[in-house]
């Protein structure tokens, strides 16, 4: 809770006690009314305050306007606590709809990791640190091992694996090599590389990605809330039909008593204050965003809980979010050696090696490995190790070629780890990341809740998310960096009739989180800059989450209009009856209090709905 909220709370709980005494205590009449006053302005200063400043800004009718003109509008008919109550309910409805919004979404400092302060340029065959903004296209650079590449390049001299995880959100490093492109923000794993700058500071990825970050907020407009959007057009037929029915009558009727229709005027604006809408409404979104907590999934604020509701399309990136992020060994294709023979061989060459790769093999092997007789690591290509007097090769299709193995280069999803014995091809491993067990079950939840526009987007290669996407009969794209995904992202919700919500988990997705209608982080292992960004955050990693949220936006959506449309019909129906001359103070009461406590109560069902994952 934020130092605002907490003084809106003290307001709200000083002006309640103030309202109970001004009640409950045999006091003069002059003194209730001085209580009642001060309670009053102590929770509705600021209301009356922003009516009166609005008048000269072109947004008169707005919810404080009308706030202020029932209430005023109820200490000139002596309904003293009745003024008092409907700014203090107003002010806690105001009071939930913050404290819903939650964390603040930014997320720059977060990133700023993603872009080095550094650049070691060579000059002059001697290495000058400087900041990355001083480093010219053309310059050479060099990036040692554990270092991040501060601007894109083309490598020309080392090979070598790059972690491009806070890029594209793949677990598997990349090889890259003399005449490869790296991007800024990848992080070099093992042997320097001497890389030709081809894009000035502003222009290179990280840049960009953070730049996206800042920017991409101001083009997702924000959605007014049901209050604000509802007193635009209500607030002004109210307060014209109030000064009508006092100024029209008396005009109009011969021996019309002028003050007895004023006197109907300011009740009818006292039966108009729309407070169980007030108070209902935002009850029910919070009661919503309450049940979703308890069951691990974090909305932030009715605004999302509304977008969900409107949902007609779903993207999701790959690794973390529909797949797992941890590799393991999917097949064995052996040559002449025993599928098991051959995969102890490689777990043994690998035996030095931290690789993700490597770590899987050691993994799907799963037994004691004896050190072996010689290991040594080949640059940029895999692992050679002395066996029995054998040379064992693991590693990629270079290493092959150096072995003089001869073997057809692997196409399909997944990377192909290649083993060489004396020169000889041996058979490759085939590591892949492996789905999550409930993603066929959340993207069938998700067609079953209408949503049949479901898309995976990528930075994986297309093979791998043709594989994924094919097993869950869904459409994909892949080989796309963040920039590609917001493009993505945005032709889509041009071409969705409804809202579009995307799925990620890593800083690469933040910008496109920030950018679609619903952005939605996998928040267990999602960095922080994107929960930071996301509307959503699914905790557990559990994408059944996903549609059970949705399923509950919409049961929060149809109480919402539930209350609306009672709120409205009853009271409509009674305002007639007071221009008329036909209602009293109690039917105008219930007009008022009572449909507050009818819709509370339905407000409250959602605070007892449950989940169904």
């Amino acid at each position: 809770m934020n130092r605002t909220q907490r003084k809106t709370l003290w307001q709200i709980g000083i002006s309640a006690i103030l309202l109970i005494a001004g009640m409950v205590l045999p006091l003069a009449r002059p003194l209730k009314l001085a209580i009642f006053i001060s309670a009053y302005l102590i929770v509705g200063a600021e209301i009356v305050y922003e009516a009166f400043r609005e008048l000269f800004t072109g947004q008169a009718f707005g919810e404080n306007l009308l706030m202020t003109i029932a209430t005023i509008g109820a200490f000139l008919i002596a309904e003293y606590f009745e003024a008092v109550l409907v700014m203090l309910l107003f002010q806690i409805g105001e009071l939930f709809q913050g404290m819903a919004v939650g964390k603040s979404r930014k997320a720059i400092s977060d990133l700023m990791e993603l872009r080095p302060d550094t650049a070691n340029i060579i000059q002059d065959g001697q290495l000058i640190q400087v900041h990355p903004i001083q480093v010219a296209i053309g310059d050479m650079i060099l990036v040692k091992p554990g270092e991040r590449v501060p601007l894109d390049g083309i490598v020309t001299e080392g090979n070598s694996y790059v972690d491009t995880a806070a890029l594209t959100g793949e677990s598997v490093p990349q090889q890259v090599g003399p005449g490869s492109t790296v991007l800024s923000g990848s992080v070099n794993t093992s042997v320097p590389l001497e890389i030709q700058v081809t894009k000035a500071f502003s222009e290179s990825t990280a840049t960009k990605i953070l730049n996206m970050i800042e920017d991409i907020g101001g083009k997702k407009a924000p959605a007014e809330s049901f209050i604000t959007k509802f007193s635009r057009y209500y607030t002004p037929i109210v307060v014209i039909c109030a000064a009508l029915l006092a100024a029209i009558p008396g005009l109009l009727i011969p021996g019309a008593d002028a003050m007895e229709w004023i006197r109907r005027a300011l009740m009818f604006l006292v039966v108009s204050c729309p407070c169980a809408l007030v108070i209902s409404v935002p009850l029910s979104y919070f009661g919503g965003i309450g049940c979703a907590s308890r069951n691990g999934i974090l909305i932030k604020g009715s605004q999302s809980i509304d977008a969900l509701s409107q949902l007609t399309a779903v993207a999701m990136d790959k690794t973390g979010t529909l797949t797992k992020g941890q590799l393991q060994v999917t097949e064995i294709q052996s040559v002449q050696l025993p599928e098991q023979t051959l995969l102890e061989y490689t777990a043994l060459a690998e035996w030095y090696s931290d690789h993700p790769i490597a770590i899987a093999i050691k993994q799907a092997y799963a037994k004691e490995l004896e050190h072996p007789a010689h290991s040594e690591e080949v640059a940029g290509k895999g692992m050679l190790a002395v066996l029995n007097g054998q040379r064992i090769a693991v590693g990629n299709i270079s290493l092959m070629e150096q072995e003089g193995a001869v073997c057809e280069t692997y196409t399909g999803a997944g990377s192909a780890v290649y083993i060489a014995i004396d020169g000889v091809y041996a058979g490759r491993l085939i590591v892949k990341d492996q789905l999550r067990q409930e993603a066929k079950q959340a993207t069938d939840r998700l067609k079953q809740l209408g949503i049949t526009d479901i898309i995976m987007l990528s930075g994986d290669t297309q093979a791998a998310v043709n594989e994924v996407a094919d097993s869950l009969g869904i459409l994909a794209k892949g080989e796309l960096l963040p920039g590609d995904k917001v493009d993505q992202v945005e032709k889509l919700m041009d071409q969705t009739q409804g809202k579009m919500a995307f799925v990620g988990d890593g800083i690469n997705d933040a910008p496109v989180l920030t950018r679609a209608d619903v952005g939605i982080a996998m928040g267990t292992i999602g960095k922080d800059a994107a929960i930071e960004a996301a509307d959503m955050v699914i905790m557990g990693d559990d994408l059944r989450k996903l549609p059970a949220a949705i399923a509950i936006s919409r049961k929060v959506s149809r109480i919402v209009k539930q209350n609306i449309t009672v709120a409205l019909v009853i009271k409509i129906g009674v305002l007639i009856l007071s221009a008329i001359g036909w209602s009293n103070m109690i039917l105008a009461i219930f007009a008022d209090v009572g449909v507050m406590v009818i819709a509370i109560l339905n407000a409250m069902r959602t605070l007892r709905m449950k989940m169904d994952i």
